[in-house]
């Protein structure tokens, strides 16, 4: 096992920096490397299936982290693109492909239309992985892009389904459809009303590690209920992601899966590298070859055709196209069931799965040349930059009563922000309230990234430790430099502290109401309201005076006290002075 793993990491460390230096991109590059590394190659790894199989939960954690990005309201919101243009793009590939094969190519009709399904289907991981990397993933063109890919995920099993019918039973039967509906209510139910309280209980009593394993736990279990109700078990992780969608962990737990989801989706690309047969493509090469270019093509211009008629441009919707055109990873489960029941010859079943692997390989470098040949002709797609409105414009660290100030005053202007605070309690209290508070450590920068901090204008720290202030504003002013900073200091020190790691937007937190609290002193003790406020106004000036003074100079303890006493003694004299005046 652990020669195995050495082997794999050995290949992503050198294949993805090499394919993404030549601009090839990294899924390409995960894909060359298990070519090399699998028995039609190297032989370096003697089971790609088996590899395969346990990759798999790759695509499960994105299902997941995609449910967790997509809110049910925006479900339902996008009902018509999943039905209309993913139906119809599902429908008008498989009668194409179907009649190619039966007219052209001579094949029966059962075993055509098999094929013609299994064609139909694109990755979901491929695709979603493209469209993230070209920056349109969360824009309309690429949300109907996944609207498509949506709709293909929930023709997975009728399609497999058809397939045992067509072989007529030889299968493992279906298991009963109540078993299916028990699954999903199950599931629904768990998200909805114990997941949340769970996960409070252990933000409370563990760690970050079992914070970590529930993340895990959640899509696991989820996956594998789903998958023995005869359901998919990426449907079923994208339902559990989408019922945590509005929880105040949302983020939280998009961060614990991330770094095992990168991880397996680059594993899942170098088994789909594995288990094609290169044998096949010496042995035919134009036949594999021209089919698979035959493949992107057709599905690339249905595809665009049916963006186009739901009222995208002819640029985007040829881009986000061309990320669907490729064959998918449910066509190699379909083959496999079809050859296991007897529906299809192997070495068909082969072929069929090498062209959808080499159609991978082509998609990268089609997309590549695409947007390389779309941004020479100056009319670079303006959606990569455009902002989105759900995306926050503030993040504020920490959401206490200091922090929750400026939440209401941003809500009252309708600017879109998101708040983290690590107190689980302390956030179901405030929501009680109408608001809505993520529970994370704004000191870690995956979180924070996470919670939108690159697309952000402003960020806000809140939070009371002084520790932590200065650690999120260094953290922030490394890697985004270019954030606008507004920071709660509790003293002169973190002031001064503040200010080496350049932040100059600082707030003293008890200043402007010890100000007050004065000013209201005065009063009581018979001062005129307007001799109040000059002798307040005059103490605030000096005090910034002597605030930035300290901040200019690099003073130890001792030469912080002694300009205290200088500066007491001078705002005394100027008081008495102006006694003077008075008088």
């Amino acid at each position: 096992m652990l020669i195995s793993a050495l082997i794999f990491l050995l290949a992503a460390v050198i294949a993805v920096p090499l394919f993404k230096r030549l601009k090839l991109g990294a899924i390409l590059g995960y894909l060359v490397a298990g070519v090399l590394i699998g028995p039609s190659a190297m032989e370096l790894i003697q089971d790609p299936d088996h590899v395969l199989h346990v990759a798999e939960l790759g695509v499960v954690l994105l299902l997941f982290v995609i449910g967790l990005e997509l809110e049910p309201q925006k479900l339902w919101k996008m009902r018509q693109q999943v039905l209309l243009t993913g139906g119809g793009q599902l429908l008008f590939t498989s009668l194409v492909l179907v009649g190619a094969l039966v007219l052209l190519v001579g094949q029966r009709w059962p075993t055509a239309l098999v094929i013609g399904l299994a064609l139909a289907l694109s990755s979901t991981a491929f695709a979603i992985q493209l469209m993230a990397e070209q920056g349109i993933l969360k824009t309309a063109p690429g949300q109907k892009g996944f609207a498509v890919l949506l709709m293909q995920d929930l023709a997975v099993i009728p399609i497999l389904l058809l397939v045992e019918t067509l072989a007529g039973g030889n299968g493992e039967a279906a298991p009963p459809w109540w078993l299916s509906l028990m699954a999903i209510l199950s599931v629904l139910f768990v998200g909805r009303y114990l997941l949340n309280p769970c996960l409070r209980m252990l933000s409370r009593y563990g760690n970050e590690e079992v914070m970590t394993a529930a993340a895990l736990l959640i899509v696991v279990a989820t996956a594998l209920v789903m998958e023995h109700a005869g359901l998919s078990m990426g449907m079923g992780a994208f339902l559990a992601g989408m019922l945590l969608a509005n929880s105040s962990f949302r983020h939280q737990l998009e961060t614990e899966i991330e770094p095992f989801k990168g991880l397996l989706l680059g594993l899942f690309f170098i088994a789909i590298g594995m288990n094609l047969d290169l044998n096949l493509l010496v042995a035919r090469p134009g036949l594999i070859v021209g089919a698979a270019l035959a493949l992107v093509i057709c599905k690339a211009l249905i595809i665009a055709g049916l963006l186009r008629l739901s009222g995208e441009k002819s640029a985007d919707a040829m881009r986000v196209a061309l990320m669907l055109s490729q064959g998918g990873e449910f066509a190699f489960v379909v083959m496999t069931t079809a050859a296991g029941n007897g529906l299809l010859e192997t070495t068909l079943a082969s072929q069929v799965s090498l062209i959808v692997g080499l159609s991978m390989a082509l998609t990268s470098p089609v997309v590549i040349l695409y947007s390389r040949w779309f941004n020479s002709r100056q009319c670079p797609p303006v959606y990569d930059t455009v902002a989105h409105e759900d995306e926050p414009q503030v993040v504020i660290a920490g959401f206490g009563r200091f922090g929750q100030m400026s939440g209401r005053i941003l809500t009252a202007k309708g600017i879109p922000f998101t708040a983290l605070d690590k107190d689980a309690e302390h956030i179901a209290f405030v929501e009680k309230f109408g608001n809505k508070v993520f529970y994370g450590d704004a000191c870690r920068l995956d979180l924070l990234r996470a919670a939108g901090i690159a697309g952000a204008k402003v960020l806000l720290i809140a939070v009371d430790r002084d520790v932590e202030v200065l650690k999120i504003a260094a953290l922030v002013r490394e890697h985004y430099p270019h954030m606008r900073i507004v920071a709660r200091a509790r003293n002169r020190m973190v002031m001064r502290e503040l200010k080496r790691l350049g932040v100059t937007d600082a707030v003293r937190e008890l200043n402007a109401g010890s100000l007050e609290a004065a000013n209201l002193l005065l009063r009581a003790y018979g001062f005129s309201h307007s001799r109040a406020d000059y002798v307040v106004q005059v103490f605030r000036h000096h005090d910034e005076a002597l605030l930035a003074g300290t901040l200019e100079q690099d003073d130890d303890l001792d030469g912080l006290i002694a300009r205290s006493k200088a500066g007491r003694d001078q705002l005394e004299a100027l008081f008495k002075q102006d006694s003077k005046e008075l008088s």
